[in-house]
């Protein structure tokens, strides 16, 4: 049906954007304080970033992705997340050619085909930072410390940080030999997919959402264990900083995250009931998958605005409302049109919220409408008004009621 949306999609207005926009606001803000500069990308990249960057064993890829032909004959796809396309941008635009570290956050739609649930939308929004050109384990808690603060600002109480380190490609080839030899004692009860994934990359069965291997991977073995000296160095700096900065955490050796390019640390804060809010970690080979002549460390996260959105809810968390209409001008006859408006225009041009009759409706209806839109103050221009020179603005909440001459009513909203 044409008048219907598609699944797994949402029609933001009202209360929803209303909320939507305070969170992407927030995220602007911190931003800002952070020196973190905004980019938006194109909402569709060529096909092959994704299954480079990405991976190609990763459901996101195999299963998710919103993929067609073009009239050019070239294969497209709608971004299934921020990074790809970032570290696309940052190459294509020559931005490591400035001196470091850069810094970039994004507000962006974002595509996958999965079955819709709480929080999670076939089109989603997510507010991303990635953090570019340092090694240090600094960069991940710079994130983290402003994950904290926008998980404290925007109201939520029931998360807290869990982390894990993957290791490198040096430390991860004897971790993926040790966790083969796990699964395949193990192999005639994993599902088809893993089954796949255990020869193409192991590290991706971790990850399986499917009961029985979930159960089966609860005794592999862990990636920590096999870090090799440079990786244990980082991860042990990484926890000696959060732990001097007074930021709790948890190690959380299951988190591997669902995406390939991952190396050394990876975090995700979590709630009570065990469901990611956000999630990220460094990825220091993904911009040498996209470019092999570039090699240039990088972190970064994810946060799904839908998914925030949907734990505030749950949290009973009511966010700041929206900006009061100050003054409802009601209109009482063409006369009074022009009069009403240009003080309407006044007060808008100033910053005052105000509303006016634009249906040539009744004053009682007039009223009725103002009361329902919240206005705190209402006055009504008519033909006794302009004659008199002057105008009654009613306080809505008390019903106090002021005379005031037409050319003043401005000067009791501009502060």
């Amino acid at each position: 049906m044409i008048t219907q949306r598609p699944k797994g999609t949402q029609d933001w207005y009202g209360e929803s954007m209303h909320k939507r926009t305070v969170i992407e606001n927030l995220a602007r803000k911190l931003c800002k304080v952070y020196n973190i500069k905004e980019i938006i990308t194109p909402v569709f990249e060529h096909t092959v970033l994704f299954q480079r960057g990405v991976g190609e064993t990763t459901d996101v890829v195999q299963k998710e992705m919103y993929t067609f032909t073009d009239k050019g004959d070239r294969s497209i796809t709608l971004k299934p997340e921020g990074t790809a396309g970032a570290m696309r941008a940052y190459l294509e635009n020559n931005m490591y050619a400035e001196s470091g570290p850069t810094k970039l956050f994004y507000v962006t739609q974002a595509f996958r085909y999965e079955q819709p649930q709480s929080g999670r939308l076939r089109q989603h929004h997510q507010f991303g930072v990635e953090f570019v050109g340092s090694k240090s384990p600094l960069a991940e808690v710079e994130l983290i410390t402003l994950i904290t603060t926008f998980i404290k600002e925007i109201g939520l109480k029931k998360a807290k940080l869990h982390i894990n380190s993957i290791g490198c490609q040096n430390c991860r080839k004897t971790y993926n030999d040790a966790l083969l030899s796990f699964l395949k004692k193990h192999e005639e009860h994993l599902c088809p997919t893993c089954k796949e994934r255990m020869t193409k990359n192991p590290l991706r069965v971790l990850d399986c959402k499917v009961p029985t291997c979930k159960e089966i991977v609860k005794d592999a073995p862990r990636t920590i264990e096999y870090l090799d000296e440079e990786c244990k160095e980082h991860f042990d700096e990484l926890q000696h900083l959060l732990t001097e900065l007074n930021i709790p955490y948890e190690i959380d050796t299951g988190i591997v995250r669902g995406l390939d390019y991952y190396t050394k640390t990876v975090f995700e804060f979590v709630n009570e009931e065990g469901f990611t809010l956000c999630g990220g970690g460094r990825y220091d080979n993904l911009i040498h998958e996209i470019d092999d002549k570039k090699d240039i460390p990088s972190v970064g996260f994810g946060m799904g605005i839908e998914r925030i959105l949907y734990f505030l809810e749950k949290e009973n968390v009511e966010l700041e409302k929206e900006t009061p209409i100050e003054l409802y001008v009601g209109i009482l006859g063409k006369e009074a049109k022009v009069k009403a408006y240009n003080l309407v225009n006044q007060l808008r041009l100033s910053g005052v919220t105000v509303e006016t009759d634009y249906m040539d409706r009744s004053v009682k209806a007039q009223m009725k409408y103002a009361n329902k839109i919240g206005a705190r103050h209402t006055v009504i221009l008519g033909e006794d008004e302009l004659n008199n020179n002057k105008a009654t603005v009613k306080v809505m909440e008390t019903g106090e009621q002021i005379e005031v001459e037409l050319d003043k009513i401005a000067q009791l909203f501009i502060k």
